[in-house]
């Protein structure tokens, strides 16, 4: 469902881009400088999600901007607290006297630590924080293909971390069932989802107990893509990961260091190649990806990093 594609290469800033299978949307996770991403994939971006305001993570996001105003578009950004203030600022450090009010609107949902996303608008030309109604529980964002889930990890500062969560999908097997389809198949998945076990479900003018036709739904669990950016390699932070985490069909994560340079690491609330490794091994996730490595390594160093995280993750 998910099709994720770093768009930033070894030696840049981390940038990732989420598409969606029969989806007309693209989702960005990270700011950081991309030069593969095009200005079409800038286009039809319909959220960005921020781990946290570090330039390495921020950068790119006047370019972003660039490419999206005039779109008439609803943009929504996803990021710590005060992330509204910060994207406000970087917007109104430049010249609006010839744009229209309608060019864009970006929605601004910021990551309290209580629980509460605080929701804002800023639209040209003067850029002001409109408040919105807040939202309350764990989604920072859904539609009716998928929903994204957060955890808050500590890197001195909050960095929020990503789950996209594919919804649950239905089908019914209508080869191996005597009737052809129609309105009732649609009654059938609603009374299914609904766990409605007596709804009537009437075929070719015969009633039928819905729980006597659930033998013929299949249902295909909705994949799970997470974000994990940069993070201490502490206690705290991988239970808040295994708790949003495990059994994920896969992840990228922050790999910065190597475990000769541990110390760095720790000094810096970083992770490094082992211990990313080792908690993606232990949320149990079908492909961990490992991402984001300093910018003092080499293409030898980067390999020797691969290869400690492997050995973490598969031994």
């Amino acid at each position: 469902m998910f099709i994720p594609e770093v768009k930033s290469q070894k030696d840049e800033d981390i940038c990732i881009l989420i598409r969606v299978e029969n989806h007309s949307y693209n989702y960005i996770c990270e700011c950081g400088e991309a030069k593969s991403l095009t200005v079409k994939e800038c286009q039809n971006t319909k959220a960005i999600f921020i781990s946290h305001t570090h330039i390495d993570h921020f950068v790119n996001f006047d370019t972003i901007l660039r490419h999206q105003i005039g779109g008439k578009q609803r943009v929504i950004i996803c990021g710590p607290t005060d992330i509204t203030k910060q994207v406000q600022s970087r917007i109104q450090s430049y010249c609006w006297n010839l744009i229209t009010e309608d060019a864009i609107i970006y929605e601004v949902r910021e990551i309290q630590p209580n629980g509460i996303i605080k929701r804002a608008e800023l639209t040209p030309p003067f850029w002001e924080i409109t408040p919105l109604e807040n939202i309350h529980g764990p989604n920072v964002f859904d539609n009716d293909l998928f929903e994204v889930n957060y955890t808050i990890l500590d890197h001195k500062t909050d960095t929020i971390a990503y789950l996209f969560k594919g919804r649950d999908t239905t089908k019914i097997d209508l080869q191996n069932s005597d009737f052809k389809g129609g309105k009732w198949v649609k009654d059938l998945k609603t009374a299914f989802e609904t766990n409605d076990l007596t709804y009537e479900i009437i075929i070719d003018n015969t009633t039928y107990k819905a729980s006597d036709l659930f033998h013929l739904i299949n249902v295909k669990k909705g994949k799970r893509l997470g974000i994990i950016m940069d993070h201490a390699a502490s206690t705290a932070n991988h239970k808040n990961i295994l708790d949003t985490f495990t059994n994920a069909d896969q992840v990228f994560i922050e790999s910065f260091y190597k475990v000769a340079d541990k110390e760095g690491a720790i000094a810096n609330y970083h992770s490094y190649s082992s211990e990313s490794g080792r908690i993606m091994k232990a949320c149990n996730v079908k492909d961990a990806i490992p991402v984001h490595f300093s910018r003092k390594y080499n293409e030898i160093d980067i390999d020797e990093l691969l290869q400690e995280f492997e050995s973490a993750y598969k031994g």
